[in-house]
């Protein structure tokens, strides 16, 4: 059998199965998690992720939170 015929294949096998439906929206809702979680970081870090690590840090050995 030719090789994209079977991938063909495979491939509508796994979009009728109900299975790999419930697969790419759970991939899709930690997508969008990640990605809402990225942007309140970034926020909160004042534009960059190391900033907002040395703040938490700091905070944690010194107690000096701002």
């Amino acid at each position: 059998m030719f090789i994209p015929t079977r991938w063909n294949m495979r491939l509508r096998r796994f979009a009728q199965d109900e299975e790999g439906a419930q697969v790419i929206e759970y991939a899709l809702i930690i997508a969008m998690t990640s990605i809402t979680l990225a942007l309140i970081l970034r926020g909160l870090s004042g534009g960059t992720l190391t900033n907002f690590i040395t703040r938490v840090s700091e905070c944690l050995t010194d107690g000096a939170c701002t």
